[in-house]
C-alpha cells in the first residue's frame, strides 16, 4: 500500500499534478480515504511499457480510453487509477498519462487469483472500454506520459525496497529466535558454525540493503535526481529478501517448509520483488546505462 499508493501515485500527482489534482487527491490518498493504483503494465508490455497497446483518443474536450492493464496492485481497492495510454504514434513519446476514477462508466477491475505469494494484497486486472475523462484529467502534458511513469518508479523503487528490507529483518529475527530455541545433538542448533553462516549472511546483506535504501530516500527527500540510486536499491534489496528467505528456510529445516513458521510465507512473499517495478534483470541495464553512459534499451 504504502509502495504504490505513496510512492507511485501520491509522489507522482505531487510532481506533475495541478493546482486542483493535488487538492482534490493528495489528502484522499494520504488519510487513506482513497487508494490509488498505478496502471501501466499490459498482457503484451511488462519490461516494455513503451509498446503499450491502451489507447487514449480526443473527443471534443474529452479522452476516450480503451485497452487492458494487468498485474496491477490495488487495481480492484483503488479509487483512482493513473492510467498511462497511447494518444500519439509508437514508442514512448506517445503516452500520456490519465487520472481515472475508478467508477467511471466502462471501467471495469477483476481480482487475479492463485498468487505464490503476497495473497493478501489486492492484484487486479482492468478492462476500460471507452471511458471518458475531461481533459483536466490529464497528468503532466500530452506525450510526457513515459516521463511520467519512470519518475514514478524512481520513487515507488525505494518504498519497495524498503518492504524487501522488512522481509529480509523478519528473516533474521525468525531464524535467530529458532536457532535459539532448536537444539539437536544436546545443543541449540545457534552454536553451530554452518547456522551461524547462514544467519550472518542475511544480518549483513539486510544491513548493505538498509544503507542503500537510506541513500535512494536521502536523495529523494532532498529533491535530488535519484533514479540510479533507486535501482541499486530496489535490486540489491529485492535480490537480498529471497536469498535471506531462501536461508531461513534452510535454518528452519523441515519446520520451515510448514506454516507453523513464517519464513515459507516470507519467501513466497519475497520472490515477486525481483519482478514487480522493474525486474532484476531491468534494473542492472539502468545501472549500467548510468555507469557506462551507453544504453542497451531500444
Amino acid at each position: 500500500v504504502v509502495s504504490v499508493n505513496v510512492g507511485l501515485v501520491g509522489k507522482t500527482i505531487k510532481r506533475w499534478g495541478t493546482e486542483e489534482q493535488r487538492e482534490e487527491w493528495i489528502p484522499k490518498l494520504g488519510s487513506g480515504e482513497a487508494l490509488g493504483c498505478y496502471a501501466l503494465t499490459e498482457p503484451d508490455s511488462g519490461s516494455d511499457p513503451a509498446s503499450l497497446t491502451t489507447r487514449a483518443e480526443r473527443d471534443g474536450d474529452d479522452w476516450l480510453i480503451s485497452g487492458s492493464k494487468i498485474f496491477i496492485t490495488l487495481g480492484t481497492w483503488a479509487k483512482v487509477a493513473l492510467v498511462f495510454a497511447r494518444t500519439g504514434g509508437e514508442g514512448a513519446r506517445g503516452i500520456t498519462c490519465f487520472l481515472v476514477p475508478t467508477d467511471s462508466e466502462g471501467f471495469e477491475a477483476r481480482p487475479i487469483k492463485g498468487k505464490l505469494g503476497l495473497r493478501a494484497q489486492d492484484t487486479g486486472e482492468l478492462f476500460l472500454e471507452r471511458v471518458r475523462v475531461p481533459d483536466s484529467a490529464r497528468l503532466g502534458a500530452e506525450g510526457d506520459g513515459f516521463k511520467v511513469a519512470m519518475s514514478a518508479l524512481d520513487n515507488g523503487r525505494i518504498s519497495l525496497a524498503a518492504g524487501c528490507v522488512g522481509i529480509a529483518r523478519g528473516c533474521l529475527d525468525a531464524s535467530v529466535a529458532y536457532a535459539k530455541e532448536r537444539t539437536q545433538f544436546g545443543q541449540p542448533i545457534a552454536r553451530f558454525q554452518l547456522v551461524q553462516e547462514l544467519i550472518a549472511d542475511i544480518g549483513v546483506e539486510l544491513e548493505a540493503a538498509r544503507l542503500l535504501t537510506w541513500r535512494a530516500g536521502a536523495l529523494a527527500d532532498a529533491g535530488d535526481r535519484h533514479t540510479l540510486e533507486s535501482s541499486v536499491a530496489k535490486y540489491y534489496a529485492s535480490e537480498v529478501s529471497v536469498r535471506a528467505a531462501n536461508a531461513a528456510v534452510q535454518v528452519h529445516g523441515g519446520y520451515g517448509y510448514v506454516d507453523e513458521y513464517p519464513v515459507g510465507k516470507y519467501l513466497r512473499d519475497a520472490r515477486v520483488t525481483t519482478l514487480y517495478e522493474g525486474t532484476s534483470q531491468v534494473q542492472k541495464l539502468i545501472i549500467g546505462r548510468a555507469l557506462t553512459g551507453e544504453s542497451a534499451f531500444a
